[in-house]
């Protein structure tokens, strides 16, 4: 008999140890440690970066009533009661593209080391913290690198070197450790939907000499984007690639959820059956301007007020967002995107105009026929 499993196996999201992606800077005091990550950060503006550090204070007293003063400008500063917890601190870290830690206090997956000759004794004892070491900075230019680390990595002196004054070159390797966890882009073609208005299945309406989902799917597969189709459970559909809705009954809001369910760790780009107006035009301009910083890139109409949640990337920490609102009895995908921090994309309202009902299949099917 195979051995139980007590819960649902599911696909873990690729984190680190306290956030989807971290660096740990060690080896120095930690006055120096915070002023090159406010350096760095004032560099780094595009992405959005958090700082995790340990408090210095003696005597701190246990609030009774935790505090939350937000400021007109949108900074927040908060007086709390928080247990360090792997598991919480990567749902408070999931918005941000890099954390960067303290890691005089916390250990890393990856880390900076900071070569301080009056250190040796706090880099010894860290020595086993230091197990995925990224570049090494020179806090001074005769600091040397201590025997012990050449023994413990005989790679060290291969990797890159900086002085601490060479905030421009830091940054950049930051940045490109940022940029390698960017995340690829699947395609989710939607076709569970019931189609009520229309009568018929939106997904096999032929505009083009084929079925829409077929087209649809191809629109994606030719931008190099592996695509999925998304379907309900009762639907007979013959195909490899397929996600069946997990998050029953709550329509294209419960496909993108199901879609991550299957990998946290892939942006989706969404794109609905019902609009055949939608080409190769529109697909590349939201992959142009994609920002994968953002929870999602969207494609708006130029004069609709509200973005296309079905012509959308969502971006991994999107899952997060969609999981919350759901908690509070939310399945709108669109009301996500106009309370979130988006990248929005316009087009003529001509090309993401929706097919709904038999009249107007009749009339676009002749428009795209003429």
């Amino acid at each position: 008999m195979g051995k139980h499993q007590k819960h649902a196996k599911l696909k873990l999201r690729d984190n680190d140890n306290f956030a989807p992606n971290e660096i740990a800077i060690l080896g120095t005091n930690c006055g120096v440690i915070s002023n090159l990550v406010n350096e760095v950060s004032a560099n780094l503006k595009t992405y959005k970066l958090a700082y995790f550090d340990a408090s210095h204070s003696k005597d701190i007293q246990k609030n009774n009533l935790e505090t939350f003063t937000f400021h007109s400008s949108g900074n927040l500063n908060s007086n709390v009661n928080f247990e360090v917890n792997k598991f919480n601190q990567r749902i408070q870290f999931s918005q941000f593209d890099y954390v960067l830690i303290n890691g005089n206090h916390y250990q890393g997956a990856k880390q900076i080391l900071i070569l301080d000759k009056d250190k040796e004794a706090s880099v010894l004892k860290r020595l086993d913290q230091l197990d995925h070491i990224q570049f090494v900075v020179k806090l001074t230019e005769d600091a040397e690198y201590f025997d012990f680390l050449e023994e413990h990595n005989p790679q060290i002196k291969n990797l890159h070197c900086y002085h601490i004054s060479e905030i421009d070159k830091i940054s950049k390797h930051i940045e490109n450790l940022i940029k390698k966890k960017i995340a690829q882009i699947q395609g989710l073609v939607l076709a569970g939907g019931k189609s009520e208005r229309m009568g018929t299945d939106k997904g096999q309406l032929d505009f083009y000499g084929k079925n829409q989902r077929d087209v649809a799917i191809e629109l994606l597969e030719k931008n190099n984007i592996k695509t999925y189709l998304s379907v309900r459970a009762e639907q007979d559909v013959e195909l490899e690639k397929k996600i069946t809705d997990k998050f029953i009954g709550l329509g294209p809001f419960g496909a993108i959820c199901s879609a991550f369910q299957q990998d946290p760790d892939s942006a989706w780009l969404v794109l609905a059956t019902d609009v055949p107006f939608v080409n190769d035009e529109v697909i590349q301009l939201l992959l142009k301007h994609r920002n994968s910083s953002k929870v999602a890139t969207t494609i708006k109409g130029k004069d609709k007020k509200f973005p296309e949640p079905l012509i959308t990337i969502w971006e991994p920490k999107s899952y997060t967002l969609l999981l919350n609102y759901l908690a509070q009895g939310y399945s709108c995908p669109r009301k996500i995107l106009i309370n979130s921090d988006v990248e929005i994309v316009e087009v003529d309202d001509d090309f993401i105009r929706n097919i709904n009902t038999p009249e107007e299949y009749k009339s676009a099917y002749k428009e795209i026929n003429e």
